[in-house]
């Protein structure tokens, strides 16, 4: 699955590409840094100008509104670029392993599922290392940069619990994000989602083959594809169960997860020691924090996706190993 980065015909855009991806990244957070600066600023001089009448001029609102268009052209021009570049990387990857599996297939080909590993599990990977690979890395961008605006605009400010604690904020939403993701961790480990999720699949090829063989065979009796389709209707139901207790658990932690930051700025908004403009500075900053470090939580369905897809194709690439072993003996 990774010979991308170890076949030198790949270098180019395995290295060099992984580079270019994780600058574009970077530059991305910072904008995103100055975008929350901006909100900061542009709720202090709404705070002022409702305050006081005329105090804000027309030509100071528009200004304002015009550098936030500025800053948002530039994130949207880099975020569409490194989507763009990011799928042509991802594909090379998956042409360099289809065409690992290709050299081999005359031992792969002997493997249940061969097909399927090749064809569709590849794209499987490929697509869910994009958005997993590039939403972990600027997940851990953002900490870098967000952390150290989180503890600078929480100096000085009481915090529920925590009282004017510097690091009260930042420790809030890490016992937050811990408590929630140990819980849906353990949640999705006592309903076994990875197990029925490569079990789905198993099911799956299995139902899939009968019906390419009963295309050419006619032999094939009905009833064994019936067979074979309950037990994928077996497995599908089995699976929407399992979830349906998942989400629940999910979807509640993340309702719960919105009002987080208000309940920790609680005393500091009572008693007027912050502005509009540095509360939603806090808000969205801490709301960055603490979705980066959520990444495990919001990302683990596609994770569990992920790690059936990686149990299948290595077992495949084990078992040819084993094949062309056993052949050479």
């Amino acid at each position: 699955m990774f010979k991308f980065f170890t076949i030198k015909k790949w270098f180019f855009w395995s290295w060099l590409g992984t580079s270019a991806i994780l600058s574009s990244l970077w530059v991305q957070v910072k904008i995103d840094v100055a975008i929350n600066e901006w909100f900061g600023q542009f709720y202090d001089m709404i705070q002022k100008a409702l305050a006081t009448p005329n105090a804000v001029t027309l030509n100071e609102y528009w200004d304002s509104l015009l550098s936030f268009l500025t800053l948002a052209g530039v994130y949207v021009t880099v975020a569409v670029l490194v989507s763009y570049f990011t799928s042509h990387f991802l594909f090379r990857w998956r042409t360099a392993m289809v065409e690992w599996y290709h050299s081999v297939y005359d031992q792969a080909r002997q493997i249940e599922g061969a097909a399927q590993r090749v064809q569709e599990d590849t794209i499987k990977f490929t697509k869910i290392m994009e958005s997993l690979g590039t939403s972990f890395i600027e997940a851990i961008m953002v900490l870098i940069q967000f952390v150290p605006i989180l503890l600078g605009l929480s100096a000085g400010i009481p915090i529920f619990f925590f009282g004017e604690w510097q690091y009260g904020l930042v420790t809030g939403a890490l016992l937050w994000t811990l408590g929630g993701t140990v819980f849906l961790v353990g949640l999705g480990w006592v309903l076994r989602l990875v197990g029925v999720e490569y079990d789905l699949q198993k099911k799956e090829a299995a139902y899939r083959k009968i019906l390419v063989i009963a295309e050419d065979d006619i032999n094939v009796r009905p009833k064994t594809i019936e067979e074979l389709f309950n037990d994928v209707r077996d497995i599908h139901f089995l699976s929407y169960l399992r979830y349906l207790y998942f989400n629940i658990g999910r979807v509640a932690y993340l309702q719960a997860n919105v009002l987080s930051a208000y309940l920790l700025l609680g005393p500091a908004i009572v008693a007027g020691a912050v502005t509009l403009g540095v509360m939603q500075q806090i808000i969205r900053a801490f709301g960055r924090v603490e979705g980066s470090m959520q990444y495990l939580l919001k990302a683990w369905p596609t994770i569990i996706e992920l790690a059936s897809v990686y149990k299948r194709l290595k077992e495949f690439e084990n078992q040819i190993y084993i094949d062309k072993h056993t052949k050479a003996v």
